[in-house]
């Protein structure tokens, strides 16, 4: 299977999905987008169309070096505490999880065990 094929079929799954899927001020979406090296994770509110928090494993290598050498499933775990923490500090308890299209195992489930264990309900 070619790459423009992956994504294209990851795009159609992320559009039936987000059919259903959308963020409010009061529940705003937890969206994630996997790329091959970095892992982005935003919570968005919807109805007003803006970011309320973000964070990604970019962030996560500049906070610590050692955490360059760091699986890319653990970064994923950093980059859930660290969304969950920006969220909380901007009064969001409650979200609605967005895969993106992706298999809901490996770095994206890492990423949202580790939001659910910062205090993050979804």
């Amino acid at each position: 299977m070619t790459t423009e094929a992956r994504t294209a079929g990851r795009i159609r799954r992320h559009a039936r999905v987000r059919k259903h899927v959308s963020g409010t001020g009061e529940k705003p979406r937890l969206a994630v987008f996997r790329s091959l090296s970095h892992i982005y994770a935003q919570v968005i509110d919807d109805r007003s169309g803006r970011t309320v928090a973000a964070a990604s494993d970019l962030d996560v290598k500049e906070g610590a070096p050692a955490a360059i050498k760091k699986s890319k499933s653990e970064r994923a775990k950093r980059v859930g505490q660290l969304v969950a923490e920006r969220a909380k500090a901007v009064g969001i308890g409650d979200v609605v999880f967005d895969r993106g299209g992706y298999r809901y195992h490996g770095r994206v489930k890492a990423l949202a065990d580790a939001a659910r264990e910062s205090g993050l309900k979804f």
